[in-house]
């Protein structure tokens, strides 16, 4: 990598770089601050301020004449009372001891080799020492406690340390937002990019890469919208301009003499009227969708339900007499009814189920026809594909692109559709809708 590149700031590599600089250069203002203002390695003259107490009274005893040492005495006890300082009878120090455990080596050096210091009990008063005067003289005192230091973790370093622990992590995690975040909105767009144009583009800022990424995605997207558009038009143009001849055909058909004749070509005319139408709609199934409202799922199953009836058809409907929820009104009622068109053409009685839970809705079409094979299920939501002999039966029953349409509506919902076996023999076509909260308080 190039120093420059490496330096550029409007780069990811120039970001992160500077975001180590930043914080190398925080970690070092903050030590820095902590110790001007904390300053652990100064002395403090107060954690000393006993022993000099102690050393002066010493020496103020020692050069003070016999006589005169009881006043003095006195006149301490009340000034220092926590040094607890008495006269001791002669021939105390016979059976003295060194002091063990207690740092003395400054009081040592204070008060000289004129002074002799020991150590007069153990045990809870172990602090308690006899000092012998120049002249022989004795007394005892208590020595002040030794301040003790405190931890290493509630010391000044490990507070500083800690603080710019916090603050260094803080920045991170801030700087790492800011780089990730033009990377998650790539996802979210790649998640609900469609043909209808109602995602707005993808925004184009952050790093210089990631702005590259999102231009890039954004005239991809023109490109294959445009496609799209352009395979539309052709195709409406097409069919635009094949439906003048077979009109023409159909007349002419009027002439043909023989009706066995007559009524083969005018079935053809039909079914090919009726492919373009199917193409057509299927092409445009998701260049113009609808948008989602809250609607009652059961009275648009019910309302598939009577039309089939009415022509004639065994459909039946099972489920809730209302049951709401969010989704493409005119979408929906075009999928069931696919799925229960080629219900009716496979099957003598058809059910359409509906199960409502709080969390999905399960719309069930199935028929007691002769069902479809494991071996080609996972074939059939294709477009184009038809079923097997069982359930293609003629060739004008259709032109495989009920199931497909169906499927393309339910993933358009963020929904599944998937192909099970009716027992003993049929199929059931299983819709799976993801029921929204809102949908859930709206019918509450």
């Amino acid at each position: 990598m190039k120093l420059s590149g490496f330096l550029n700031l409007k780069g990811i590599s120039g970001q992160i770089a500077a975001l180590v600089v930043a914080s190398i250069i925080a970690i070092h203002l903050i030590v820095t601050a902590s110790f001007l203002l904390l300053r652990p390695n100064r002395f403090d003259p107060s954690q000393d301020n006993g022993r000099d107490h102690l050393a002066t009274a010493v020496l103020l005893l020692g050069a003070a004449p016999a006589a005169g040492r009881p006043g003095i005495i006195a006149d301490i006890a009340r000034a220092f009372p926590q040094l607890d300082i008495e006269s001791l009878p002669p021939g105390s120090a016979s059976s003295a001891e060194q002091p063990d455990g207690l740092d003395l080596n400054g009081l040592h050096r204070r008060l000289g080799d004129g002074y002799r210091i020991f150590s007069l009990a153990r045990g809870a008063d172990a602090r308690r020492i006899g000092i012998r005067l120049p002249d022989g003289a004795m007394i005892s005192v208590k020595t002040p406690g030794d301040r003790r230091q405190p931890p290493f973790w509630g010391g000044p370093w490990m507070m500083t340390l800690l603080f710019a622990v916090i603050s260094v992590g803080l920045l991170g995690l801030w700087a790492a937002r800011a780089l990730t975040a033009p990377l998650s909105s790539f996802a979210t767009a790649a998640e609900n990019f469609s043909l209808n144009g109602a995602a707005a583009p993808l925004l184009e800022r952050g790093p210089e890469e990631v702005r590259s990424v999102a231009k890039a995605l954004n005239r991809m997207r023109e490109r294959i919208t445009a496609l799209i558009d352009d395979r539309t038009r052709m195709l409406t143009a097409i069919s635009h301009d094949l439906r003048t001849p077979i009109t023409r055909m159909r007349l002419r058909c009027e002439f043909i003499e023989d009706d066995l004749d007559r009524s083969r070509m005018l079935r053809d005319l039909d079914q090919m009227r009726s492919m373009l139408e199917s193409v057509l709609s299927f092409l445009r199934n998701d260049h113009k969708r609808e948008a989602m409202t809250l609607v009652d799922i059961a009275t648009t199953l019910q309302l598939v339900t009577d039309q089939f009836a009415d022509m004639g058809h065994k459909v039946a409907y099972d489920g809730p007499e209302h049951a709401m929820a969010t989704v493409r009104p005119y979408d929906l009622n075009r999928s069931v009814t696919n799925l229960v068109e080629n219900a009716v053409r496979f099957g003598a009685e058809v059910t359409i189920r509906l199960d409502m839970s709080p969390e999905t809705a399960v719309i069930e079409v199935e028929d007691d026809g002769p069902g479809i094979s494991d071996a080609r299920k996972g074939v059939m939501l294709e477009p184009f594909v038809r079923g097997d002999d069982a359930r293609n039966m003629d060739e004008a029953s259709g032109f495989g692109l009920g199931l497909s349409i169906a499927h393309a509506i339910v993933l358009a919902h963020g929904g599944e559709l998937s192909l099970h076996d009716r027992h003993p023999h049929g199929l059931i076509v299983r819709i799976r809708l993801r029921v929204r909260q809102q949908d859930r308080q709206s019918a509450a």
